[in-house]
């Protein structure tokens, strides 16, 4: 089996082997597109008569979109697919109409992990201008709270075991696993105001830090953010880094979202202009897992 046209509407951000490979799935030549489009007539333009599309999770794929593609059978979402309520494509108009959607996870995890200590050895040991302490310290005997402690957030916790910090974690239940790991659960005002560094991996614009949460942040601490979008009220994560000169965020592109530009007039604020979880390796393992998808739809 077969598709008839496979179209990738926008980058797609997959190898080029990959990209070869998925083009024998299908019939008519594969048809390319290198930018995010504009507007949902640009996309629905760009799918045409396809049948398979596959989209990254910079192009939003509308109910609107789903239901004028007359072809329309797959949707392969080269992103992380974390919940039909946080996914840049309608999962739930694709369904009614009878049209597949699958998405990826956990590929660009090991990047993500590696940014986050090489940051936060960098603020704390002052390897640039920035320097958490008035002298360099290690991360032993620190506190880390995690935020969301799906795979991410547990391979974030352990790292910073085997730094010797203690970890707590905030979520939506339990976890028994982190428990018996020694990562401990607190309320999120309490870990807020207990950990020298919270970082958060949440799903996309996803936002939970709001003013309440600023105020009771311990001073001169720091925030991490590598999710799609900011996990915070702008506003109040401004007015935070400006009365508290000593705290730091640490962003990366993603983090920031489209404040990236704002954020980086503040002193306080270390961006890293790419997202953190995208590597060479990360660009194998997400086309290798949209491929695996095209195959087990195709049988």
């Amino acid at each position: 089996m077969l598709f008839d046209q496979i179209t990738l509407i926008d980058s797609c951000r997959l190898t080029e082997e990959g990209i070869q490979e998925i083009a024998t799935f299908s019939r008519q030549p594969l048809l390319r597109y290198y930018d995010v489009p504009t507007s949902d007539e640009e996309t629905l333009a760009r799918i045409g008569q396809s049948d398979c599309v596959l989209v990254s999770w910079q192009t939003p794929v509308s109910a609107q979109v789903i239901a004028a593609a007359p072809s329309l059978k797959y949707i392969g979402m080269c992103c992380s697919l974390y919940s039909e309520a946080s996914a840049n494509v309608d999962i739930g108009k694709a369904r009614e109409l009878g049209i597949k959607v699958l998405g990826v996870r956990d590929y660009g995890d090991e990047g993500v992990v590696e940014y986050i200590f090489a940051q936060l050895i960098q603020l704390f040991k002052g390897f640039d201008p920035h320097q958490w302490k008035p002298q360099p310290v290690e991360l032993g005997g620190k506190t880390l709270g995690v935020i969301g402690l799906g795979t991410l957030g547990m391979m974030v916790a352990k790292t910073a075991l085997h730094f010797g910090m203690t970890v707590y974690y905030f979520g939506r239940q339990p976890k028994p696993e982190a428990e018996q790991n020694g990562i401990h659960f607190l309320p999120l005002h309490e870990l807020l105001a207990t950990c020298d560094v919270v970082t958060t991996h949440l799903p996309k614009h996803t936002i939970l830090l709001g003013e309440r949460e600023f105020l009771v942040k311990k001073p001169n601490s720091i925030l991490i953010n590598t999710s799609l979008g900011p996990t915070f009220d702008v506003n109040a994560f401004t007015a935070w880094l400006q009365n508290d000169l000593t705290s730091f965020a640490i962003l990366d592109s993603d983090g920031a979202g489209k404040h990236y530009e704002a954020f980086s007039a503040m002193k306080n604020v270390l961006l890293y202009p790419r997202s953190a979880g995208f590597t060479e390796e990360s660009k194998v393992r997400l086309t290798q897992k949209v491929i695996a998808n095209l195959r087990s739809y195709l049988g």
